[in-house]
């Protein structure tokens, strides 16, 4: 298998392979590893090295096959690294390729970009992992071991986060635990570090949704799966893509993405503030009737500020919703191929 440089446009890939299942190959598969890179430049070299050795040590071993690959997914980087994935496809074609998005599409634009191009390219199984080797590499061999077993998804899964600061470490648990409160499937303290077989990356190319949140999406694929688990190690270089803005819009985008809950939330604090409101009128009529009409000023006041809360996060809630379904309508692709090495 080569890869040829060309141009065209995967917003939703033609993922299209005949008979994918029954020539899977489980003995010694080709998988690709997928590693999506924003500004990598700094680091993007090692974790080349990293990577290679450990392709060149499953291949040697026959784990693997060697038309197995290591794809880059340079999601519109500022810096050098689109040049340093060229530089690196050049020193080797038939490890090293490469995607260019023709624009920043964010992280999970990216990853599927990815995805769907180790698809189409014909791979067994594809694993996505960072590409600032926080994630061990190590835990490839398990992940291909229980591909072989016949699990078509493996979860890489946080075996501890002792390395996390108190606040990442307590706000990641709450955000599990209110995903999961409000009925959507995921995997706690598993990021996008997995192993998905031919048919499983299949079946998510047939979800064609905007705001793409892959971990809650990878869980309600089925399939059989099996978890790995591994402790993971400190950014080799650069600075973390996640700021806490950052983290804080995604886990709004996957509550919403998966979730009406909050929706039902507007109704039941809708409810609760008409109680309110029938106690404070029944307070201003005590109060009243005792002639103690100064103190129900205090009390109008904080019944307009507590219905006028209620409305504007009513309507903010409302709004997440309104506009994700604008979006979804608009039916535009999800990112663009500029560039394939």
């Amino acid at each position: 298998m080569t890869f040829d440089t060309s141009t065209r446009d995967a917003g939703f890939a033609d993922t299209a392979i005949d008979d994918s299942n029954s020539s899977m190959n489980r003995n010694k598969p080709t998988i690709y590893f997928v590693l999506p890179c924003y500004n990598e430049a700094e680091g993007l070299e090692h974790t080349a090295e990293v990577l290679l050795a450990k392709y060149r040590g499953l291949t040697g071993t026959g784990k693997i096959d060697e038309t197995s690959r290591i794809l880059f997914v340079d999601d519109g980087s500022k810096d050098a690294t689109w040049n340093i994935i060229c530089k690196l496809h050049e020193s080797d074609p038939t490890v090293f390729g490469g995607v260019k998005l023709s624009h920043n599409r964010g992280h999970q634009n990216a990853l599927l970009a990815g995805l769907m191009t180790a698809l189409t390219q014909g791979c067994d199984a594809a694993i996505s992992m960072d590409a600032d080797l926080q994630d061990d590499v190590n835990a490839v061999d398990e992940f291909i071991h229980n591909f072989k077993n016949g699990d078509e998804v493996v979860y890489g899964v946080r075996s501890a986060r002792k390395k996390d600061t108190w606040f990442k470490r307590n706000t990641a648990e709450a955000f599990y635990r209110v995903f999961e409160w409000m009925g959507a499937e995921t995997v706690p303290d598993h990021a996008d570090y997995r192993l998905m077989s031919r048919e499983a990356l299949d079946a998510l190319s047939e979800y064609h949704e905007v705001n793409l949140f892959l971990r809650g999406i990878v869980p309600t694929l089925g399939y059989q799966t099996s978890k790995v688990y591994y402790e993971r190690g400190e950014r080799e270089a650069g600075e973390s893509k996640y700021p806490l803005k950052k983290m804080i819009a995604f886990a709004i985008q996957g509550i919403t993405s998966f979730s009406t809950k909050p929706l039902s939330f507007v109704t039941g604090a809708g409810i609760i503030s008409i109680l309110v409101a029938i106690a404070m009128f029944i307070y201003v009529l005590v109060s009243l009737g005792f002639g103690h009409t100064i103190a129900g000023w205090g009390s109008m006041m904080c019944s307009i500020w507590l219905i006028g809360g209620l409305i504007m996060v009513s309507l903010g809630i409302v709004g997440e919703y309104v506009g994700k379904i604008y979006m979804e309508s608009k039916h535009r692709p999800r990112y663009r191929i500029e560039t394939t090495l």
